[in-house]
């Protein structure tokens, strides 16, 4: 007789799609990962735009990565155990505040009626400033965001809310930077800024509709130093975990090319602020592709081979958008490089969170923000560097071959990583 037939169905139940979306919390923590994002990457976008437009250098546009990632960087460790020691509510209700107030100051200082009476340099060097104290929170915002998720989600539903969380996330990129790039010709640099911080009021209602969350970290008589570097031993010993953070660092540091689409909107492509928005748009449009298609087929089945097969293919994408002088087949070209991403983002985001200990999540992820989230801003200075020292094109080109090889060199060392299998139930 059929094992059907005994109440025992033939076939595994399919994964709900909307399973973390019914949790009430959740949703108010994905308002928090989309306005948070939009806001922040229509400033970048803004002030990648504006600062272009006074310097005409490109390397003017990899020091605003550069403003960034040396807070982001130099606090993280020090971030991450605030994170685990605290409140994570609370912490991201501070950093939301402080957000206001930069964005509060980038408003004054594009706006030409505000500045009228400062050398041009001086402006540039304010607006430098502002994205450094960006830098100082975004430390915090990072490991506090990524253990909210472990707390308003339970461990079975864990991957779908990364998958929700991630194209949260996404959709933010999406619009963000594509509504900057319309508003600058629509409206003006300076208004465009000013919504920013509107947008900016949603994520400090919504965090005040979570409840304080508990805190799992222990005082065991560590010293301050061993607490700090907990999380890169931690790191360091479980070898998927820096595998999977190393290929994504070095993919976003070389192969990627955000930061100098304001060069091929403005020198190569001559598309203006509307085709700079559509290209900014484009690789979060196709990385929030992938994340629908995933909360629907999660990526359990042999999810390191994707992961290197993703990353492989975002360079391949890089390569082609930087040859492209066909607008059409840059943007399509943006557009699989985010799709590729999203994987990649996707798979990588469930290794931290299915192998982090609780009471090590701030600490862990602020390893993650240095090995990652801070190779954007210095790829970001690394594009700019290259672009004037090889051209535009060639540092594009240069940077997805970095990337193909990356993956190669990945695939050989790496059983780990060939091996990966991310079950909920496999904790180990």
């Amino acid at each position: 007789m059929p094992l059907a037939h005994h109440g025992v169905s033939l076939h595994p139940m399919k994964p709900d799609p909307y399973a973390s979306l019914r949790i009430p919390e959740f949703k108010f923590f994905l308002v928090v990962r989309f306005a948070v994002i939009f806001a922040l990457s229509m400033q970048f976008a803004v002030i990648e735009w504006k600062v272009y437009e006074l310097t005409s250098d490109p390397l003017s546009l990899g020091l605003i990565g550069l403003a960034e990632i040396i807070p982001s960087f130099s606090l993280a460790l020090f971030a991450g155990n605030i994170v685990d020691k605290r409140e994570k509510r609370g912490i991201l209700l501070k950093c939301v505040v402080a957000y206001l107030f930069i964005g509060t100051a980038l408003f004054l200082l594009t706006w030409d009626r505000a500045v009228a009476g400062m050398a041009k340099q001086q402006v540039i060097m304010l607006m430098y400033l502002m994205v450094f104290s960006g830098g100082i929170v975004r430390a915090f915002v990072a490991p506090a965001t990524f253990t909210m998720l472990s707390l308003v989600v339970p461990r079975e539903h864990l991957t779908n809310g990364i998958t929700w969380s991630t194209s949260a996330w996404q959709i933010g990129g999406i619009i963000g930077p594509a509504l900057g790039g319309l508003l600058i010709a629509w409206i003006g640099v300076h208004w465009t800024m000013l919504l920013v911080v509107g947008v900016m009021l949603a994520p400090l209602y919504s965090l005040l509709k979570i409840a304080p969350k508990p805190i799992y970290y222990k005082e065991v008589g560590e010293s301050v130093a061993h607490r700090l570097t907990e999380g890169l031993r931690f790191v360091w010993k479980t070898k998927v975990v820096l595998n999977a953070m190393a290929l994504d660092m070095f993919a976003v540091l070389f192969g990627g090319s955000v930061a100098i689409l304001a060069i091929y909107a403005k020198d190569i492509l001559h598309v203006g602020p509307e085709g700079y928005g559509l290209m900014r748009a484009a690789p979060a449009i196709g990385a929030c592709l992938t994340m629908i298609i995933l909360a629907y087929r999660p990526l359990v089945h042999k999810p390191g081979i994707k992961l290197l097969a993703a990353v492989f293919g975002f360079g391949i994408a890089m390569i082609v958008f930087g040859i492209s002088t066909y607008f059409p087949l840059s943007l399509l070209a943006l557009f699989m490089s985010g799709m590729l991403d999203g994987i990649s983002v996707n798979i990588r985001q469930t290794i931290l969170q299915m192998k982090t200990p609780d009471d090590m999540r701030g600490r862990v992820a602020s390893v993650s923000s240095m090995f990652i989230g801070s190779s954007n801003e210095l790829g970001a200075f690394e594009s700019g560097l290259a672009a004037k020292l090889l051209g535009t094109v060639r540092s594009v080109v240069f940077g997805g071959c970095v990337t193909l090889g990356v993956v190669l060199t990945t695939y050989v060392i790496s059983p780990a990583m060939r091996n990966l299998d991310l079950h909920p139930d496999k904790k180990d």
